[in-house]
């Protein structure tokens, strides 16, 4: 599978579940009253991503 694609795809699929509220009720009424747990889970999200995009850069493969 394309590395790029990946990629790509763990971007949007955080912001499908976020967005359609395909999580448990319980945690985004928890992410709904902390903002700054929301502030911590998207930082880890945006590393993770980027961190998935600088291992790609750094073999060789499509981005």
């Amino acid at each position: 599978m394309n590395p790029a694609f990946l990629r790509i795809a763990f971007r949007y699929g955080a912001g499908a579940l976020a967005g359609y509220s395909l999580l448990p009720k319980e945690i985004t009424d928890m992410l709904a009253n902390d903002p700054e747990l929301v502030g911590v889970a998207a930082v880890v999200v945006a590393a993770s991503v980027e961190g998935f995009y600088a291992i790609a850069k750094l073999l060789g493969w499509r981005t």
